[in-house]
């Protein structure tokens, strides 16, 4: 039988339930402080992201690889983005684990800071033709640091988000995530649309290229100046093994607090995870990230290097669909606050795997106005769609106990099997067959990954977010 969301707030996890205390208390401009923060801080991480994938796509190819053979060299750039997937993981596991213990501000504040270095960074670099191979060497160094601080900035983010918005609130809350995403994609987008129309290809190439990835710093520095007021999640402060402001075992726990001491231990001995609850993140990250990486990534190759289409139009495809996520994002949240998580999740997943098929067939026919409308509908549906449930979905499957440890950990290695790999395979396997069906069969493919996962997964909406057990 399903559970409805407002059924959820009162059912506990799969163990025992554990007494949540009070929440502390936060006011509405705490929580506006709290969404700016992560909407800057996820902004941040996928402008790099946008930035880095454009750059893949126009001009990294031939900027830090040899040029001998174009082919090889957009396999090379689109392997050199992979490898900051490589760092992302180990970023989730490292920051992730110290969020669980002292708390999501202060490790919010060390990524940011690890990330926006390594993106400004990007735009100094030597290239192949003035230091040879120790270009793409240095490249991939800096996008090994950006994965790190990457790895758990946007789960970081959605955890913080999540334990700060009201039960009835979450989805529109928490999809800021989502449209952080969206903005620094939008903005990266646009810095690459308008170097496009004012400089030529080879001023482009000289030095233009540079001016995104040193632009970024500036997003950096305001992010770093709002999260120096933000106070902490009130559900980390309300955990049953905190202590000033840090999560202890009951050993640690002073002598004369025993009360205390055996709050610790009763929260202690709550499951941290179960396989159904990673299996189902898993997958509907997996779902997600798969397509991200198709469209976002190798879809911009695509359309400028086997269709051969004006590389104006491959930027302006992504602002297009950019500023139709501003619709897409805040309905999704606001109809999973409404009808549930696993219900959306469902029907969204489903419509794009009807939709792939006719979006890239629209995208090949190399009309204009068709390029744009199955961009725009593919990308809103596979991707911004399933991003606006997943920011808020993977914390509400995880308990209190590990919440930003098990979110960001799950979340980046779906990632690196899903959008780190896919489009270096996607590129092989179209310039061996030319053909475009791989590409969506591969679209179709992720979709199916969450589909099976939204039908498979217990409703989460409304749960009780200090409840260190998981959902199910």
């Amino acid at each position: 039988m399903n559970t409805s969301p407002t059924d959820v707030a009162s059912t506990p996890g799969p163990d025992r339930p554990v007494t949540a205390p009070e929440h502390p208390t936060r006011s509405v401009g705490d929580l506006v402080r709290a969404a700016v923060s992560g909407w800057l801080g996820t902004a941040l991480e996928f402008m790099d992201f946008q930035l880095y994938s454009l750059a893949a796509a126009l001009v990294f190819s031939q900027l830090f690889f040899a040029a001998d053979d174009p082919g090889m060299a957009v396999i090379g750039a689109m392997a050199t983005y992979g490898v900051g997937y490589v760092a992302r993981p180990v970023g989730a596991w490292f920051f992730g684990r110290m969020g669980d213990r002292i708390g999501r501000k202060k490790v919010l504040f060390y990524t940011i800071v690890l990330m926006g270095l390594a993106t400004t960074l990007i735009g100094v670099l030597p290239t192949y033709e003035t230091v040879g191979i120790l270009a793409p060497a240095l490249l991939v160094a800096l996008r090994l640091l950006q994965g790190l601080g990457a790895g758990a900035e946007i789960s970081g983010a959605g955890v913080m988000l999540a334990e700060y918005a009201p039960t009835k609130r979450r989805g529109l809350v928490a999809s800021l995530v989502a449209l952080g995403t969206n903005c620094g994609t939008l903005f990266a987008s646009a810095i690459w649309a308008v170097l496009l129309v004012v400089v030529t290809e080879q001023q482009l190439l000289d030095w233009a290229w540079r001016i995104p990835f040193i632009a970024s710093a500036v997003v950096m520095v305001f992010a770093v100046w709002v999260r120096f007021n933000l106070k902490e999640s009130p559900v980390f402060e309300a955990r049953g093994d905190v202590v000033d402001g840090e999560a202890v075992t009951a050993d640690e726990v002073e002598p004369v607090s025993e009360q205390k001491a055996e709050q610790v231990a009763e929260f202690r001995e709550a499951r941290p995870l179960t396989v159904k609850a990673v299996a189902v993140a898993f997958l509907l990250r997996f779902g997600q990230a798969g397509n991200s990486g198709m469209i976002q990534t190798y879809l911009i190759s695509f359309m400028t290097v086997f269709l051969m289409l004006d590389k104006q139009l491959s930027t302006e495809v992504v602002i297009y669909s950019s500023l139709a996520a501003f619709v897409t994002v805040p309905v999704v949240g606001l109809l999973g606050d409404r009808f549930g998580r696993k219900t959306m999740y469902t029907i969204m997943s489903a419509i794009a795997l009807v939709v792939a098929i006719p979006c890239i067939l629209l995208i090949v026919s190399g009309v204009t106005w068709q390029v744009i409308l199955g961009y725009v509908v593919l990308h809103n549906l596979a991707v911004m769609s399933l991003a606006s449930m997943e920011n808020l979905a993977l914390p509400e499957i995880f308990g209190a106990r590990n919440r930003y440890q098990a979110t960001a950990v799950v979340r980046e290695i779906a990632a690196i099997v899903a959008t780190g790999a896919t489009p270096v395979i996607a590129a092989a396997i179209v310039a061996a067959t030319g053909s475009w069906i791989p590409v969506a069969v591969i679209i179709m493919f992720f979709s199916a990954c969450a589909l099976f996962a939204a039908v498979w997964m217990k409703e989460v909406a409304g749960r009780d977010l200090t409840d260190p057990n998981p959902a199910m």
